[in-house]
């Protein structure tokens, strides 16, 4: 991507129809460590990765929880996330004093879906450059939402965001059939795998780099970060990336009919010409 007369600010269009600050905004999520998320018919659970900015500085927070019965995990900007759950936190405070009851997720997700859309028509504003899984448990269930800087949000059964989610949405895509009827060690563990395929080749997770944020039927919110977080890494076992290589527990591909796996060497080459075929 590059600057054109176009992307001055968010609410002039391009010639194609593309807001291209609202572009910038969903590269600025790609620029953040890895977030997880995936539901069950009992539990919703989120799981991120940490990164420090530096060896002498600390890990930043990438769960934040929001009320006993919510919480999300970013990528992307962390001071907007910021900005964006105190406003959740505002709006689920509201529904307990007016109301007395816990906000439904699907409200406070649309809220922030509005807020975040605000900044596309208004001039002098930008989108947040931040993406959010928003996970919870209302009386309609346990869900899971995508929060995008576009005002967008989107309800799924399992989602990955940040650097190098891609690895981790292919691990969902081949196992989310499993999700519904997950025990919540289950689904806490599904959520490890994806999220350890997001790392780089020499990186593996730690108790200091990975938070796990659990919530569901009579189960508060609740985050798992530093010792906590290490009896779920001892259950995972193999914490190390598995780009190039394979886990031992996954089988070899089956042979097929066509291609047969044999212990017998390769046919020798000829230098036999075949004939070609021509239209004359």
């Amino acid at each position: 991507m590059f600057r054109n007369s176009y992307d001055n600010d968010s609410i002039t269009y391009s010639p194609t129809g593309r807001l291209f600050q609202v572009e910038y905004a969903l590269e600025a999520i790609k620029q953040g460590s890895a977030a997880v998320g995936l539901v069950s018919k009992t539990h919703a659970v989120i799981v991120a990765l940490k990164r420090s900015a530096e060896e002498l500085g600390s890990y930043q927070k990438k769960i934040i929880r929001i009320d006993d019965h919510l919480g999300i995990a970013l990528a992307g900007l962390s001071p907007d996330a910021r900005v964006l759950s105190n406003f959740m936190r505002q709006q689920a405070m509201s529904s307990r004093m007016i109301y007395n009851r816990p906000i439904p997720v699907s409200r406070v997700v649309s809220a922030i879906g509005d807020k975040a859309q605000r900044n596309t028509q208004i001039y002098g504003r930008r989108p947040y450059g931040v993406g959010l899984l928003v996970a919870g448990f209302d009386e309609t269930g346990p869900h899971l939402f995508e929060f995008q800087p576009s005002g967008t949000v989107l309800e799924y059964f399992g989602a990955a965001i940040g650097a190098r989610s891609q690895s981790a949405r292919t691990y969902l895509e081949r196992n989310f059939e499993q999700f519904h009827d997950a025990s919540l060690e289950d689904l806490v563990l599904h959520g490890l795998r994806a999220l350890r395929d997001t790392l780089a080749q020499d990186k593996e997770l730690l108790a200091q780099n990975t938070s796990i944020g659990v919530v569901g039927l009579d189960l508060k919110f609740t985050l798992y970060d530093n010792d906590d977080a290490r009896e779920w890494l001892e259950k995972l076992g193999d914490v190390g990336s598995t780009r190039g290589r394979q886990l031992p527990d996954e089988p070899e591909p089956a042979a097929t009919e066509d291609a047969p796996v044999t212990d017998a060497p390769p046919p020798e080459e000829t230098d036999t010409v075949e004939p070609i075929e021509t239209d004359a």
